[in-house]
């Protein structure tokens, strides 16, 4: 698809006047050594590098690559690198706006201009994960006769989301979230470089380090909020941007939050506790303290799984389901929408009967093992499935349970140096009483004093 009027016009009005752009364009890296983060994927001889020309003949790049992470590591801006690069026609489709029709006129077009003026084309493909099936298989054909140089772009696991021939003709690459440095890094480039603020204005420390936590890690949406707040300052006469200013032009409070230092473990212990304690509204506070300060959203989820087990467990067996559910989901969606995942998993929690009785029961086991009470394992539940063992009388006297009323044999499983000792203490909450009462019919059992079916 060619650039119709109206696009061609505005890309003569941004040649003319740079600061006609957004902050974002206008810093986008020309070469791949400007490239910020990723440098997993920019050391020599790299797939990318070789994509651009480098490393000598021979070395020719692959005909279709996917890039997949969060959003704002620089997928888009690779595509843009590799194309200015390479002088190759670049052709920009969105998989939320363009169908079969329009990847079909961008191949017509790349033949065309293959063929009548020897010049290539980089298509890059934005959220790729959005075209359905057919609407990928219409790439295909130009991967394969390599008619387009495709570059594709997704949030989500490819793995799930992209047809398997065409991730099978593609080199996958995984960009990383960007670091604090990494994004600090551009936001001082920005500031000072012509291209960006030109040094018209400060950046104060505390303001530098809101533009951080607002960020999490999205260069672009860093870039975004320091244009605004430049842009705000620069109406108000001031020679910086101050901590106020930005917030009054990204409509959002700096939260006090330290993400390495003590306020990250406190307001974290806090949410657990808040958990622990039923007090959804105040978890969901501290929850939304953590990810309007940038907190990665992995953490959270890990700490919301550790409490499923420790503060839940056996109360709503199903907390834990929910709650590797939700890290599951923030793995493959990012920021901004992994906040709901965790706010759901945070208030299911949070109401959720409590337990701990799981939790004491592993520690008391492992106390008994760490202090030598491991013993020998019956003889009847030993292996019995190699040559030899039947003369040393494992597994001899073994009852299986399948064939016993109930399906509960009266046998020994602990050794001796344990046996009898009890660990799980059920409570009475939730979903654990019924267990509870399970518990106690099945140890009459296994001591062979009968009793109901459990």
């Amino acid at each position: 698809m060619e650039p119709d009027l109206f696009t061609a016009a505005a890309e003569e009005r941004q040649a003319k006047d740079p600061s006609a752009s957004p902050l974002a364009v206008r810093m986008r890296p020309r070469t791949l050594d400007e490239v910020v983060g990723q440098q997993h994927l920019l050391r020599p001889g790299s797939p990318l590098r070789r994509l651009v020309g480098e490393g000598g003949a021979g070395t020719a790049g692959p005909a279709s690559v996917i890039l997949w992470g969060p959003p704002g590591t620089g997928k888009t801006t690779l595509a843009h690198v590799v194309s200015r690069a390479t002088d190759k026609r670049f052709v920009e489709l969105s998989a939320i706006t363009s169908g079969v029709k329009e990847v079909r006129a961008v191949i017509e077009g790349a033949r065309r201009s293959s063929g009548g003026y020897g010049r290539d084309t980089v298509l890059f493909l934005d959220e790729i994960h959005r075209f359905s099936k057919a609407q990928q298989d219409s790439l295909l054909p130009a991967v394969e006769n390599r008619w387009v140089t495709l570059i594709a772009a997704t949030t989500e696991n490819p793995y799930f989301s992209v047809i398997s021939p065409l991730l099978s003709r593609s080199l996958l690459l995984t960009l990383e979230p960007l670091t604090d440095e990494d994004v600090r890094g551009l936001l001082r480039r920005a500031a000072g470089d012509e291209r960006g603020l030109g040094g018209a204005i400060g950046l104060p420390d505390d303001t530098e380090a809101h533009l951080l936590r607002i960020a999490g890690g999205d260069a672009r949406r860093a870039l975004t909020a320091l244009e605004a707040a430049a842009g705000a300052a620069m109406v108000k006469g001031e020679g910086t941007v101050t901590l106020r200013t930005l917030e009054e032009a990204v409509d959002r409070a700096a939260v006090t939050y330290d993400r390495d230092g003590d306020q990250h473990y406190d307001v974290a212990s806090a949410l657990i506790k808040s958990i622990r304690g039923s007090d959804v509204d105040a978890a969901l506070h501290y929850l939304a303290r953590m990810i309007e300060a940038g907190e990665d959203p992995r953490f959270i989820a890990r700490r919301l799984m550790i409490s499923a087990s420790e503060d839940i467990g056996m109360a709503d067996p199903t907390a834990l389901q929910t709650a590797v559910a939700a890290a599951q989901a923030v793995a493959m969606i990012g920021y901004p929408e992994a906040r709901i995942p965790l706010g759901q998993a945070t208030v299911a929690l949070a109401l959720a009967p409590k337990s701990n009785a799981a939790y004491l029961a592993v520690d008391a086991a492992l106390a008994d093992v760490r202090a030598g009470l491991a013993g020998q394992v019956p003889s009847h539940l030993r292996d019995s499935h190699y040559r030899g063992a039947e003369g040393l009388g494992h597994g001899r006297g073994y009852q299986y349970p399948h064939d016993v009323e109930g399906g509960i044999a009266a046998q020994q499983y602990a050794p001796d140096t344990v046996h009898g000792k009890r660990y799980y203490h059920p409570t009475r909450h939730g979903a654990e009483a019924r267990y509870a009462e399970v518990l106690q019919r099945v140890r009459r059992r296994l001591a062979g004093g009968g009793g109901d079916r459990p």
